[in-house]
């Protein structure tokens, strides 16, 4: 039934490991689309759950199956436990990313965790979730999905930048939404800060520490990536083929690398923006990342604006929100002006539980 309103918590699940996102949002439609945020929170994940999911490039494809099932029911019950901490009632449905797991669009394959029937099975809610399958399906990247929420929730913005695990950026171009990935971004820098037993590199200290290696610095400029035309997108699997192993080969120091691969990301985003004129969103965990911010801002045109805490943090969750809500109502939630598929479409799967 198509209604004004939607009561929904939403899930996402990024590159960069940092927890699981999970939010109590409702959605209304007065011509425009609305939404406010009740409750948010990041659940961390345990250090078996991170080496799990880090290491899911290297499974097969029956181990992932069984991943799948565990990380279905782990899925469920942090959404469960976020559900009775906040006395959250009346839920329209749950709308959840899932995990990626595998992402080679160009082969045909995509396979997000956290999307089986037992996950609605034990929430006991309606589950709108496994967002990616079908646009590969119909020839697409599969990814990414957030820029229909760009143009529906954030369109005062001319762009509208992800700092998560890769940078990606969605804007109107000749009246249609162009979005795809630029570079990888805290799916590198945090790898290299957990040398140094850190999380991540706080505000980008210790990259402002560092010296910038310049024939480092080049090569990764140089990568075959950077060339190709949108739409496009990235994946761990090509970070492990061709960045790492060419980071290493250097064999710098923690600082040195942080510093010329936050220059590197600084270079390929500034490429992007343009115009005095115009204004950019950043959200994601690398909003916090002074020193890439910074970098940002004396090498772009574009205003760069930091929303609110919420926005940077749960932006991504908050779409997904709008995915869910799009495919319950069976409108368009994949745009194929983004992802290179054969037509818009109303993607997603949607589970019920078996009583």
């Amino acid at each position: 039934m198509i209604k004004a309103e939607y009561n929904v918590v939403a899930v996402m699940s990024g590159t960069s490991l940092d927890g699981v996102d999970i939010i109590h949002t409702v959605f209304s439609y007065d011509g425009d689309w609305n939404f406010k945020i009740f409750n948010a929170e990041t659940r961390k994940y345990s250090n078996k759950w991170k080496n799990l999911l880090s290491s899911l490039v290297n499974r097969s494809l029956e181990e992932l199956k069984e991943i799948d099932i565990n990380y279905s029911k782990y899925l469920a019950t942090e959404i469960q436990n976020f559900i009775d901490n906040h006395k959250i009632i009346n839920i329209d449905f749950v709308s959840s990313h899932g995990h990626t797991a595998l992402h080679q669009p160009d082969k045909g394959l995509t396979y997000q965790i956290g999307n089986n029937q037992v996950f609605a099975n034990i929430l006991q809610q309606k589950v709108i979730c496994d967002f990616r399958v079908q646009d590969v399906e119909y020839n697409g990247q599969g990814a990414p999905l957030v820029p229909i929420g760009d143009k529906l929730l954030f369109h005062d913005y001319n762009y509208c930048l992800n700092l998560g695990g890769f940078a990606n950026i969605s804007f109107e171009e000749n009246n249609e939404r162009i979005a795809y990935d630029i570079c990888p971004v805290n799916i590198v820098l945090n790898h290299y800060a957990s040398k140094l037993n850190l999380e991540y590199d706080n505000h980008g200290n210790l990259a402002s520490t560092g010296k910038l290696r310049s024939e480092l610095l080049e090569k990764l400029n140089q990568l075959e990536f950077y060339k190709k035309p949108a739409p496009k997108s990235l994946g761990l699997e090509w970070v492990k083929m061709y960045v790492f192993p060419l980071i290493d080969n250097y064999n710098l120091s923690v600082e040195d690398t942080l510093r010329t691969f936050t220059e590197h990301i600084a270079i390929q985003i500034s490429k992007v923006l343009k115009g005095k004129m115009t204004n950019t969103l950043i959200t994601g965990g690398g909003a916090y990342n002074d020193f890439l911010i910074d970098g940002l801002k004396l090498k772009s045109e574009s205003k760069i604006l930091i929303p609110n805490n919420e926005i940077i943090e749960f932006k991504e969750a908050l779409v997904f929100g709008l995915l869910g809500v799009l495919k319950d109502r069976n409108e368009i939630n994949c745009l194929k002006s983004v992802t290179g598929a054969i037509k818009d479409h109303s993607s997603g799967k949607i589970l019920f539980p078996n009583l």
